[in-house]
């Protein structure tokens, strides 16, 4: 693919209150600008991550004081949105319809006067057939995936503890990580003490809540040679969404779009899953994570539980895996989190937890409750 990182821009994240996403987006564009050495004039394209953000539209075109776009579109395909973006970005710029594109994401869900729990309870409608979901007791994101959770014990044998273990690594991870919110050291033990918030999962199983933005600038691979900074080139850009149709027969939380758009983009960087060094797994739940390494096959179905219990996800570990903690310990930028950490990793910035070897570094999206999944691969050398 004709297209490279070559800026990226990230606020401060956390419990940080009075501020719109639009200011949020608009520092993190600044920041990347800054990155890359380029100015606003140099943006011809510019895509919004929208996931029902009333400031993440249009009109923030106008707020962050971009002109003359020749590509705007405001993207919506919940946690695999990124990739989604990446994939369009470097479509675009391979066709010459753009030269330099802004890929932006902002999202204010925290409040003074509203915990974290409640953070995204607001969001969306409860109508029609969809409203059986809620009398049956399915708010928010958490009970669909405790179900596919409950359903890969139920047929595999899987632990909680063995969740635990990521959560466990990556807090490990999130130690080394100044822009980490979990700045405490966890114990399996720990993990297991927390309270229950939807069986099987344990509040250390389920991802932060985090104010705050990322931006990223992409180029063709040939400009990005002249920039600041070491250019992050794209070597593949997938998506997958087989779809649940809420009938018998299939089993979508057991077995996602990971694998289709895996083997995707493994084919399409011309590599397979061995030649990765570093993985940025999207991990909206501890659950999510085991389920995508069985479906990039690094593990057989229904061997996620054993194969992470070692640790080997940690630092120091086989299978380096969301290096900067996560979104269980670093911040809840949707897909932006593993997507920034694959940038940062891949240019060798991450200081502390810095990969030795960084030469594929692979970041993930998923949405839909594993209904939408993007694989993003991303390498210091051009293809």
């Amino acid at each position: 693919m004709n297209a490279a990182v070559v800026g990226l821009g990230i606020t401060d994240m956390g419990k940080i209150y009075g501020r719109s996403a639009a200011d949020f987006a608009a520092e993190a564009v600044a920041l990347a600008l800054d990155d890359a050495g380029l100015r606003k004039s140099d943006i011809d394209g510019l895509l919004i991550n929208g996931n029902g953000n009333v400031d993440m539209e249009p009109r923030l075109q106008m707020a962050l004081g971009f002109e003359d776009l020749t590509m705007l579109n405001v993207m919506s395909a919940a946690g695999s949105t990124s990739g989604a973006m990446v994939q369009y970005a470097a479509l675009a710029l391979d066709a010459g319809v753009v030269s330099h594109v802004v890929l932006v994401y902002a999202d204010t869900p925290l409040k003074e006067d509203v915990g974290a729990a409640a953070a995204y309870a607001r969001r969306g409608a409860w109508n029609g057939m969809n409203g059986l979901r809620g009398a049956y007791g399915e708010f928010g994101g958490n009970p669909p995936y405790a179900l596919a959770a409950r359903r890969h014990m139920h047929l595999y044998g899987t632990t909680s503890e063995q969740l635990g273990a990521i959560a466990v690594a990556q807090r490990k991870w999130a130690l080394m990580n100044p822009r980490a919110q979990m700045t405490k050291p966890m114990t399996l033990e720990d993990h297991q003490s927390s309270r229950l918030v939807v069986d099987p999962f344990h509040l250390f199983d389920c991802c932060l809540v985090s104010n705050g933005a990322v931006a990223v600038i992409m180029t063709t691979a040939d400009r990005a040679k002249n920039l600041r900074q070491p250019p992050v080139y794209v070597r593949a850009a997938t998506q997958a969404a087989p779809g649940d149709n809420q009938r018998s027969g299939r089993d979508p939380g057991i077995h996602t779009g990971a694998k289709r758009a895996s083997e995707l983009a493994f084919s399409l960087a011309g590599i397979t899953r061995h030649d990765v060094d570093v993985l940025e797994l999207y991990d909206c739940y501890t659950y999510t994570v085991l389920v995508t390494l069985e479906d990039y096959g690094y593990c057989a179905k229904g061997e996620g539980g054993a194969f992470v219990e070692d640790g080997k996800l940690g630092p120091g570990g086989s299978l380096p895996t969301n290096t900067g903690g996560g979104q269980l310990s670093s911040y809840y930028m949707w897909g932006f989190t593993p997507l920034s950490e694959a940038v940062i990793q891949a240019r060798g910035q991450a200081g502390e937890r810095q990969v030795e070897k960084n030469d594929i570094v692979l970041a993930s999206g998923n949405g839909g409750v594993l209904n939408y999944h993007s694989t993003t691969i991303l390498s210091k050398h051009a293809a």
